[in-house]
């Protein structure tokens, strides 16, 4: 099972993966974490964050996903997932593939801006930022559409939801 939580930064990707793995890992062993920040990280930050490093990334990302779900490794995923043949691949590969997309304005993401990516790049600091110089396309089909334009309670809330509809599929 792979559920891969997509949006733009700050979102609520992270928050909302790290609730739903808290709750179910006490359950499940077989259930693994990961966020696209992180995974840069482990991985040696080789990539920068051109749309064609963007790219490399997602691939390495896709190649992951399938091998650790091959191997019987329930994933949480969060990630910004800008390119659409990276969900369509995952969602062709993976018999149990589940895709949240978090929506959220982003006059309320420059201002929660944890990171300061946006507003480094509005002022000239940075380039490659998503949503600003390159532009997000949101999934073409997730499986749940969340607006997170609200508390992290309402963000949890909707993380319940998806438990549920996730315990079935984590068995193995």
């Amino acid at each position: 099972m792979v559920l891969w939580i997509i949006g733009l930064s700050d979102s609520g990707k992270t928050a909302l993966g790290n609730y739903i793995y808290g709750k179910l890992k006490p359950e499940h062993n077989n259930l693994l974490f990961l966020d696209g920040d992180i995974l840069r990280e482990i991985l040696g930050n080789d990539l920068g964050h051109t749309l064609e490093d963007r790219k490399q990334n997602a691939d390495r990302i896709n190649r992951l996903c399938y091998y650790l779900d091959s191997h019987g490794i329930n994933v949480i995923f969060a990630l910004l997932s800008l390119f659409h043949e990276n969900q369509k691949g995952m969602r062709e590969n993976i018999d149990n593939y589940f895709e949240v997309y978090i929506d959220a304005n982003i006059n309320h993401l420059t201002e929660r801006d944890t990171k300061g990516i946006y507003k480094k790049a509005v002022n000239g600091e940075i380039k490659n930022v998503v949503g600003v110089d390159i532009p997000f396309i949101p999934p073409l089909s997730p499986d749940i559409t969340i607006n997170n334009d609200g508390s992290l309670e309402d963000l949890y809330k909707q993380g319940d939801k998806i438990i549920e509809t996730l315990r079935p599929f984590l068995g193995r």
